[in-house]
């Protein structure tokens, strides 16, 4: 889920060359699940082999990323590791919610209504630990670094950016700022035409940028406060947040009294007694990191993304050979590399 910020942040657009030669560190589980939701069949079933596999996930990593390869940018996936144990709450509403969507999605396939079957099944999505793994073989065979959270992955991703070994962190959403992350690019591995939930409106969807020191002066609070407001609207470590208030008014609030504290103890807002409000912000600002990871961008070793994706997943060796070629054309390696009757023998 994450804070819901859209309503009170102002994001500029970006475009692909507006990121050439920039590291930019990917949530890679928000990425993965957000493939796993778009790329699928008309009557919402994920992409899968003969062999019932699902390669929803496994496209989208290739095709985006090779997207981003032949635009000069430099992608490094950060996976997630342990969730912290006041993310469990959260992770059971993830899981229920789940549940009720493959029912409802099985249902409406039965009443043979297609568009709304498609709807819960993009609600469904479940990534394993044999699909996480395909992932990072088929970037090591690209040439993409991938790096171990020890925890949150978008809090690592953040903590890179913040050390400047990338320039942006790369995610929907928007919890990234509250983990402190100086520049968050969202709509990057889903720009394209998309089609509006439960609408038959297709829009446009278009990379933007949200920087975090620009947010913070236009909405005239601190980091502190930041992360205040977001525990008030809900995160994944409060999923509820606090009964009846939302974005416009969470503002309202921290600008008056400067603190969730103090709001409570002036009485504009009631704290469940179980909540954990020290806790809940020492996760934002002193997450669960790691400085032990190395940047190293290879070259895509052709022969084996061919392996992987059509020798083991059965892709289409002329859409993989195309991608790979234009991967070649950006960086210079064509007259280095095999010819693609080398790579499909």
């Amino acid at each position: 889920m994450g804070v819901n910020l859209r309503d009170l942040i102002s994001p500029s657009p970006i475009t692909l060359e507006g990121l050439r030669g920039r590291v930019i560190a990917i949530d890679a589980y928000n990425a993965l699940y957000q493939f796993l939701a778009i790329i699928r069949q008309p009557d919402g079933s994920p992409l899968m082999d003969s062999r019932g596999r699902v390669t929803s996930h496994l496209s989208g990593a290739f095709y985006r990323t090779a997207n981003l390869l032949e635009a000069g940018i430099r992608p490094v996936f950060v996976f997630d590791g342990k969730p912290p144990e006041m993310k469990a709450e959260e992770s059971r509403r993830r899981a229920s919610v789940k549940e009720k969507a493959m029912v409802e999605y099985k249902e409406a396939l039965e009443r043979g209504e297609i568009a709304e079957a498609k709807k819960y099944a993009a609600m469904t999505s479940k990534l394993t630990k044999d699909m996480v793994a395909s992932v990072k073989g088929l970037l090591e065979a690209m040439g993409v670094p991938w790096i171990q959270a020890p925890s949150e992955g978008e809090a690592q991703a953040s903590y890179m950016t913040r050390k400047g070994d990338a320039w942006a962190t790369v995610s929907q959403d928007y919890d990234s700022l509250l983990f402190g992350a100086p520049r968050l690019v969202r709509n990057l591995t889903i720009s394209g035409r998309r089609k509006l939930p439960g609408k038959p409106v297709y829009v446009e969807v278009e990379p933007e940028i949200v920087k975090l020191e620009d947010t913070l002066s236009q909405l005239g609070i601190t980091m502190a406060q930041l992360i205040d407001l977001g525990i008030l609207l809900g995160t994944d470590f409060n999923p509820d947040g606090f009964k009846g208030i939302g974005p416009k008014r969470a503002l309202k609030i921290m600008k008056e009294f400067g603190s969730i504290e103090a709001a409570v103890e002036g009485g504009a807002i009631q704290a469940d007694e179980r909540l954990d409000l020290k806790a809940i912000k020492e996760i934002f600002l002193n997450p669960t990191t790691t400085p032990d990871y190395r940047l190293e961008w290879g070259e895509v070793r052709g022969e084996d993304v061919v392996k992987i994706l059509c020798g083991e997943y059965e892709f289409s060796k002329e859409r993989v050979g195309a991608a790979l070629e234009r991967i070649q054309r950006s960086s210079g390696e064509a007259a280095r590399q095999p010819s693609l009757e080398k790579w499909f023998g």
